[in-house]
């Protein structure tokens, strides 16, 4: 079992954290529980952050923001590289803000590095080294991303065992720390430990049956393309932003890029989507387990809210 938080960590806010695959439901769960016990809602979604990419990060639309204030949302440009420690800062920041206001900070989304910087921190370990940077992303950008990834095995292969090769930032991080430290990421993740909790959290994990988590996926691409995810990446790419982007780097997005300035098969495009975006999220799952959430069925609001008011009762925002 976590305990609440290490004695050398002040005393944070208590959180409410709901995570899940994509398209578990986690966002209107998110949505009923702050609205319910008034709280706020903070992104922790490594898409959601960027302005312009609407559709195919299935970001809360204005209705929803309009019910509850939501944080780190539309919060970066496309062109800006949007890493761990910058959302660790801006999250804590957010959570202090809300706490102040008397609010419950209710912490939402599916990018597992965040939560876990989040509830643990950050493993210790060199700083950016904005000069070999540079160097890494313009291979990268020309096209040696299959390389820097054999780099990376020779580097660092337990680390490369858990990315996926288009993980572009995960990637070039790895190499900068191997190449700063001599040392693998995965050895300081290793010595961190990632034990015990920086604030009180009740870590809610929407659960889906596997079938129907990969129906609804399906199901989630063709209503985004039916409603303009081709034409919302036609504009941003006519607004003057490159392919080679971080953002645009991201599942469905890539393919689209390329089928826009490339050509091909739309239809098997899409099927491309769809595949990839079911083998992302059974790689969120593997994720999840090792955050231990307690998981509450999909599509019963009643159940996390439950949770969340006899948490917030045992804990209250006011410490």
């Amino acid at each position: 079992m976590h305990s609440e938080r290490p004695p050398n960590v002040p005393h944070s806010p208590p959180l409410v954290v709901i995570t899940g695959p994509t398209a578990a439901g986690k966002s209107a769960l998110a949505l009923q529980v702050a609205e319910e016990l008034g709280g706020e809602i903070i992104s922790a979604d490594s898409m959601q952050v960027y302005r312009h990419l609407d559709i195919g990060t299935a970001k809360p639309g204005p209705a929803e923001r309009a019910r509850v204030p939501h944080h780190l949302v539309d919060y970066v440009d496309p062109v800006e590289t949007y890493h761990v420690a910058r959302f660790l800062a801006d999250a804590e920041a957010a959570v202090r803000a809300v706490a102040a206001r008397g609010a419950v900070p209710v912490v939402c989304g599916g990018t597992a590095l965040y939560l876990r910087a989040l509830l643990y921190g950050l493993a210790p370990g060199p700083g950016r080294d904005v000069e070999l940077r540079r160097v890494l992303e313009a291979r990268w950008d020309a096209g040696e991303g299959p390389a820097l990834w054999e780099e990376l095995g020779r580097a660092d292969p337990e680390l490369k065992a858990r990315l996926h090769p288009n993980d572009r930032t995960r990637v070039i991080r790895g190499l900068e720390v191997w190449a700063a430290s001599g040392r693998p990421l995965s050895a300081w993740q290793r010595g961190h430990g990632f034990a015990q909790r920086r604030s009180p959290v009740l870590l809610l994990g929407v659960h889906v049956a596997r079938d129907e988590l990969y129906r609804r996926i399906d199901a989630r691409v063709l209503r985004m393309v039916d409603i303009g995810w081709v034409e919302e990446v036609r504009g941003v790419l006519a607004a003057g932003y490159s392919p080679e982007s971080p953002p645009l780097q991201a599942i469905g997005y890539r393919q689209l890029c390329a089928w826009l300035l490339q050509g091909g098969d739309l239809q098997q495009t899409v099927a491309a989507i769809q595949r990839q975006t079911r083998h992302f999220a059974k790689r969120q799952l593997t994720w999840f387990r090792r955050l231990e959430p307690r998981w509450v069925a999909s599509g019963t609001p009643e159940e996390g809210l439950t949770q969340a008011r006899k948490f917030l009762q045992t804990c209250p925002p006011s410490l």
